[in-house]
Formats: C-alpha cells, structure tokens, sequence
C-alpha cells in the first residue's frame, strides 16, 4: 500500500529529474515549440516541493491535488494546465483514503489521463505527453517498472511522428524528427514513480 509520504518523495523526486533535465527539455522544445518547456517546468515543481513541505497533505489524493493545483498556477504555456488537470485529476479520483493500492494509484492515473485528453483534445499517435502517459498507464497492471520502460519508448517513438497538436503543430512536417517535449517530462514523471517505489520495495 501507498501512503502520503510515498507520493510526496515520487513527486519530490520529479522535482529533482525535471531539474536536472531542464536544459534538456528547453532543448527540445526550441526545436518544435517556444524554448520554455524546461524552465517553465523547472519552476512549477519547484514550487510544488515548497507547497508540499508548507501544507503537508496527509493523503495520497491531496498530495496530487496540491501539486496539480500549484502546476496549473505556476506553469506558463499548455503544460500547466495540462500537467495540473493529469494530477488534480489523479488526486481526487484517490479520494481521502489514508493508503492506495497499486491497482488504485493506476486507475487514477488513468482518470486523469483521460482529462488531459479531454483538455488538449489529443490522442496518442498526435506527438504530445499522451505518447508516454497512455503506454505507461496501461502497463502499470505489469508494475511500476513496466511503466517506466513503455513511457521512455513512447517519449522516443514521437520522434517520426507529425505533430497534430499544440505549438509544434504549426510546423507541419518540420515537426517529424524531433522528439516531443512533453512526451519526455511525462516520461521524466514515471520514472520518478518506478524509481520511488524501487526505494520503497514496492
């Protein structure tokens, strides 16, 4: 089972990789987009770590809540309000239970995937962070580690792809070669998970 502070050191430990990897996403997104996804990202965790620490939520749901209302208040572009809508969404499909299960923590997931959906009208395949999340969400039912693995491969697999959606969509066919940097922070967020559970023994 999963308590709070499970879910405080996973997305304390996106935090960190997001930090690290900042340069790497800016990276990215100057090739298809507006060269801000990595600070833009940099700066919205970091201040879910302050928010987390101040507040300390005592749930698993009200961890995800918190981080995705901060994401949505300090993230500029899409990525705030997408990046918030994937956790507050997560977070309140968990309800006020104390511990969750794997199985739980994968169906919220999943709800919260699907307003990111909804949000940014995107399917996977259109070279966005559904690439990641959607591959990721459905083998989490083989463990945190599976979902790793099929994040990072569809973060990659975006690379041919023809942006449908968002910024990079303007470039049309200019967009193909280019890995998509929201696929890749959202790889950057499982891996944070399968990570934090490989520590805790999950």
């Amino acid at each position: 089972m999963l308590d709070a502070d499970f879910f405080r050191r996973w997305i304390t430990a996106a935090a960190s990789s997001i930090d690290q990897q900042a340069d790497r996403l800016t990276a990215l997104d100057s090739a298809i987009g507006d060269a801000d996804h990595g600070s833009n990202m940099q700066r919205g965790f970091a201040a879910v770590v302050t928010a987390l620490k101040e507040e300390a939520p005592d749930t698993p749901g009200a961890v995800l809540t918190l981080a995705g209302r901060k994401l949505i208040s300090t993230v500029g572009g899409a990525s705030g309000p997408l990046y918030g809508t994937l956790l507050r969404r997560a977070g309140k499909a968990l309800g006020d239970d104390t511990e969750v299960s794997e199985a739980q923590l994968a169906e919220a997931l999943r709800a919260g995937v699907d307003g990111v959906r909804a949000l940014g009208g995107a399917a996977p395949g259109d070279k966005t962070m559904l690439d990641a999340l959607v591959p990721a969400v459905d083998a989490l039912a083989d463990g945190f580690a599976a979902a790793r693995s099929a994040a990072e491969e569809g973060a990659v697999a975006t690379v041919p792809l023809l942006a449908r959606k968002g910024r990079a969509s303007y470039l049309g066919e200019r967009s193909i070669g280019h890995q998509d940097p929201g696929a890749t922070s959202s790889a950057l967020l499982i891996a944070a998970l399968a990570e934090t559970a490989e520590v805790s023994g999950e």
